[in-house]
C-alpha cells in the first residue's frame, strides 16, 4: 500500500502543539499528528469501561469510561517523543516525517473495536496493541504489552510482532518463585481473555509437573456483577490457600480488591503477573493490609534520554478535543479546568464539583507520579523500541540513502510489496461445483450445468442421475410392500368369490364389494409407476392412475355407507328409500362421482402435463442430479389431491353418523376407522412430501399410497373373512337379521 497509509500502533507527540481531535460525530477521540507515514496507537489511558446495554434499536453511543491511568498517559506520550526524536534525526528515515494517531482503548473490547474501525476507516493499518483482541483485524500489529503465548504461533499470526517477551518464560519464572517457597498449595485467578487462559493454563501445568497442588481457579467475568464479585469473593475466603496467583489487568482486578478490602481480608500471599505487578493499586494506601508484600517479575527499567523533559511540556488546551490532555492535568492536580465545564458531555471522565478551579500556575516539574517517574521506564521502553522498530524496517523498505546531493532521501513513491515469501497467501479449496486447473489462480471457474467438480476440484464430471430404483434398499421394500397389498387383495376377493352366495357378503353388497377390491388393487399397482427412472408416459400416468383409482375406491364406500344408514331405516314400516337405491342407482352414482376426477385428470395431462426433469438444485450439494417428474402446473396435483380429500371426508361424515346402529349393520363403524386412518395419512403426507429432496418426496408419497391403501382392504375386509373363514355358524340369515343368540 501507499506510503501514507501505513499505520503502526503506539503513541503520540506533543511537540508542534498536539492537537487532540475528535473524529467526527460519535467516533473517539484521538491524539494525532500528521506525517508522510501515520503510526496508529492504542493505550488504555482509562481502565474501567462501563457496560454497554443494548436495545438494537438504535446506534449505541460512546459511553464514558472511567479510573484514569497516568501511567498510560505517559506511555502515550512515550510514542508521541519517539516519534518526535526520530523526526529530528537525519540518519533515520530522511525527508520522511512521521505522524501519529492515538486513541484510549479503556481496557475493553467494545472501545478498543470502535478505534480500530476508525483507524481502518483512513487505510490498512499496522497495529500495535496491548492485548491481542484485534489482531485479526490488523495486517501488522507491533505489540508494546501483549505477552499472550498464543500469539507466538506463526500459523495463526504469521505478521505479528512484539517489543515484550512471551509469557512462556514468566510462567517459567512464576513456578521456580512459588515453589522455591515450598508454596505447592495456591490458588490461581483470571479472566476470560487469552492472556489469561494461557497463563494460567501454562502455569497450572508446570506448578503440578513440580509437586505442587491447584486449591481453586476464579474467573472474572468480562463485566463482573456486584453478586459475580461477591460469590468470587466468598470462594477466595473460604478456601484454605493463603497464596494466589493472578494473572490479570488491574483494572479486571479492581472490584474484586475493593470487595475483599471492604471485608477486611487480610493475610493473602498474592503472586502478581507482569500485567499488574507495578500497578498503582500496590502503592496506593487503601489496598495497602490487602496486598502488602505482593511479589512478582516485571520487566527491566531503563532511562529514555530527553523523555522528562519533553513529558513535562505538556500543558491544557481549552481547543475543541483536547479533553484527554485535560483530564490528564485535572487528574494530576486534583482541580478542575474552567474551560472543560461546558464540555462535560464529550469528555471520558467526570469531575466532582468539590474540586477547585485550576490556576493556570500548576508545574508537572514540582509533582511526583508515575507520569514523571521516569527514572526507570518498563513499559514506555518497549513502547519506544516498538516506534523504532517500525521506523527501521520503514528505513529499509523506502530505500533510503543517508548520503548524497540532497543530504539523504527516501523513496516516498514506493509502494510495500512483499518479499512483508513468493504465495503470501493461502491456498484454499474451490467450492462443491467449482474448479481450477491453473496454478496460483484466483479464481475458480463454476462447472456447466449438469456436471459435478471431481474431488480433487481440478476438473468437471457429468453428474450421476439419481431416481428411486427398483435395485435399491428402498425400492425393494416398496415393492415388496405393494406385492403384498395385491396378493393379499387377491386372496380376499377369492374368498368373497368363494362364499358370494352367503349372507354376509350378500348383505354388504357383493357387487359394491368386488368393485372396491378391484379399486384397491389398482391402489397397489399405480405405486409401482412411481419407482424407476421417470419417463414421459410414467409422469403422466403416475398422478391420473393414482387421482382415479382412489376416487372409485372412495365412491365404493360412499355407496356402503349410504347403503348402510338405508337399510336402517328400511327396518321401520313405511319408507321404500332402501328399494329407491338400487344397483343402477348405484352405479350411476359411482359414475358421477368419479367423473369429475377423469374429467380434472385429462385437462391436466392435456393442458401441462407433468414432464422428466433433471433437477440441478441438487447437485451442489450432493454431487448428483436428480430425474424426477417436473409438474409444469402444481395446483393440478392438489385439485386431484383435494378432490380425494372432499370425497373421504363424505364418507366419513357418512359413516360416523351411523356409527350407532345396532350390530347387524355395524359396517359403518369399519368405514369410520379406514376413513379416520385414510385422512391422517394424507394430511401428514403434504407436509412430509413438500419438505422431502428429490427422490425421498416420491418415496413419501408411495408410502401413503401403501398406507391409506392397506387401511381400507385391512379395515373393511378382513373383519368380514374372519367371520367367514373362523365364525361360519355367524354367517347365516338368521345371524344377519339380528335373530342369532350369540
Amino acid at each position: 500500500f501507499p506510503i501514507k497509509e501505513l499505520y503502526l500502533l503506539g503513541k503520540k507527540q506533543l511537540s508542534n502543539l498536539q492537537e487532540c481531535v475528535k473524529i467526527k460525530d460519535d467516533k473517539p477521540l484521538a491524539l494525532q499528528r500528521d506525517g508522510d507515514v501515520v503510526l496508529g496507537g492504542f493505550f488504555r489511558l482509562h481502565f474501567v469501561a462501563p457496560e454497554l446495554q443494548r436495545s438494537y434499536h438504535s446506534k449505541p453511543q460512546l459511553t464514558a469510561c472511567s479510573g484514569f491511568d497516568s501511567r498510560a498517559f505517559r506511555w502515550m506520550m512515550t510514542m508521541a517523543f519517539a516519534v518526535e526524536e526520530i523526526n529530528n534525526k537525519t540518519d533515520l528515515l530522511p525527508g520522511i516525517k512521521l505522524g501519529y494517531r492515538i486513541m484510549d482503548s479503556c481496557d475493553n473490547i467494545y472501545p478498543s473495536l470502535n478505534g480500530l474501525f476508525s483507524l481502518v476507516s483512513f487505510s490498512e493499518v499496522p497495529t500495535q496493541f496491548e492485548s491481542p483482541t484485534c489482531l485479526s483485524d490488523s495486517p501488522i500489529p507491533v505489540s508494546y504489552f501483549a505477552t499472550c503465548t498464543c500469539l507466538s504461533d506463526k500459523q495463526i499470526y504469521p505478521s505479528f510482532l512484539r517489543t515484550v517477551p512471551s509469557d512462556f518464560f514468566q510462567v517459567k519464572a512464576l513456578v521456580q518463585l512459588v515453589t522455591s517457597f515450598d508454596w505447592i498449595w495456591v490458588g490461581t485467578i483470571g479472566t476470560t481473555d487469552d492472556y489469561s487462559h494461557y497463563g494460567i493454563q501454562e502455569f497450572s501445568n508446570q506448578f503440578r509437573s513440580r509437586g505442587g497442588c491447584v486449591a481453586f481457579h476464579l474467573t472474572i467475568p468480562k463485566s463482573p456483577t456486584v453478586a459475580e464479585i461477591r460469590e468470587i469473593a466468598t470462594r477466595l475466603q473460604s478456601s484454605t490457600a493463603q497464596v494466589v496467583v493472578a494473572f490479570a489487568s488491574e483494572g479486571q482486578l479492581l472490584d474484586l480488591f475493593l470487595e475483599l478490602v471492604d471485608r477486611n481480608v487480610t493475610g493473602l500471599q498474592w503472586v502478581a503477573s507482569e500485567a499488574w505487578v507495578t500497578a498503582s493499586v500496590l502503592t496506593s494506601p487503601h489496598f495497602h493490609q490487602l496486598l502488602e508484600g505482593t511479589i512478582g517479575f516485571s520487566f527491566p527499567g531503563v532511562w529514555i534520554p530527553g523523555l522528562k523533559e519533553f513529558l513535562l511540556k505538556v500543558r491544557p488546551s481549552p481547543k475543541p478535543g483536547m479533553e484527554l490532555i485535560n483530564t490528564f492535568w485535572e487528574e494530576q492536580f486534583g482541580c478542575k479546568l474552567k474551560f472543560e465545564e461546558n464540555n462535560k458531555g464529550n469528555g471520558t471522565s467526570t469531575l466532582d464539583d468539590i474540586r477547585p478551579v485550576c490556576t493556570g500556575s500548576e508545574n508537572l516539574s514540582l509533582t511526583s507520579s508515575s507520569y514523571t517517574d521516569v527514572s526507570k521506564v518498563r513499559i514506555s521502553y518497549n513502547v519506544y523500541k516498538a516506534v523504532s522498530a517500525v521506523a527501521h524496517a520503514l528505513h529499509t523498505v523506502l530505500d533510503c540513502k543517508t548520503e548524497g546531493p540532497d543530504g539523504g532521501t527516501c523513496d516516498k513513491q514506493k509502494t510495500f510489496t512483499s518479499k512483508q515469501p513468493l504465495c503470501c497467501f493461502d491456498c484454499l479449496p474451490c467450492a462443491d461445483g467449482e474448479i481450477s486447473n491453473q496454478t496460483g489462480s484466483t479464481e475458480c471457474i463454476k462447472c456447466p450445468e449438469l456436471f459435478w467438480s471431481f474431488p480433487d476440484k481440478v476438473k468437471c464430471v457429468a453428474g450421476v442421475d439419481e431416481f428411486l430404483s427398483f435395485n435399491e434398499t428402498m425400492g425393494i421394500i416398496l415393492v415388496t410392500l405393494t406385492l403384498l397389498g395385491v396378493i393379499l387383495t387377491i386372496i380376499i376377493t377369492a374368498i368373497f368369490h368363494h362364499f358370494r352366495t352367503t349372507p354376509i357378503v350378500k348383505a354388504n353388497n357383493s357387487e359394491i364389494s368386488f368393485l372396491l377390491l378391484l379399486s384397491l388393487k389398482l391402489c397397489f399397482l399405480c405405486s409401482l409407476v412411481f419407482i424407476g427412472q421417470p419417463s414421459v408416459w410414467t409422469c403422466m400416468l403416475r398422478q391420473a392412475a393414482f387421482g382415479v383409482s382412489f376416487v372409485i375406491c372412495l365412491s365404493c364406500l360412499l355407496i356402503k355407507t349410504i347403503v348402510v344408514l338405508l337399510a336402517f331405516r328400511a327396518n321401520v314400516p313405511g319408507p321404500k328409500s332402501l328399494r329407491m337405491f338400487g344397483p343402477s342407482q348405484q352405479r350411476t352414482l359411482i359414475f358421477c362421482t368419479t367423473a369429475p376426477q377423469i374429467c380434472l385428470c385429462t385437462g391436466w395431462l392435456l393442458g401441462a402435463p407433468p414432464i422428466p426433469f433433471r433437477n440441478p438444485t441438487y447437485q451442489s450439494l450432493i454431487g448428483k442430479i436428480v430425474v424426477e417428474c417436473k409438474e409444469p402446473w402444481p395446483p393440478g396435483f392438489y385439485l386431484v389431491l383435494g378432490y380425494i380429500g372432499l370425497l373421504a371426508f363424505v364418507c366419513l361424515l357418512l359413516a360416523f353418523l351411523g356409527r350407532k346402529l345396532p350390530d347387524t349393520f355395524n359396517e359403518a363403524k369399519f368405514i369410520t376407522f379406514s376413513m379416520l386412518i385414510f385422512i391422517a395419512v394424507w394430511i401428514s403426507f403434504i407436509p412430509a412430501y413438500v419438505s422431502s429432496p428429490g427422490k425421498f418426496s416420491v418415496a413419501v408419497e408411495i408410502f401413503a399410497i401403501l398406507a391409506s391403501s392397506f387401511g381400507l382392504l385391512l379395515c373393511i375386509f378382513v373383519p368380514k373373512c374372519y367371520i367367514i373363514l373362523f365364525h361360519p355358524e355367524r354367517n347365516i340369515k338368521k345371524g344377519m337379521t339380528g335373530k342369532y343368540n350369540r
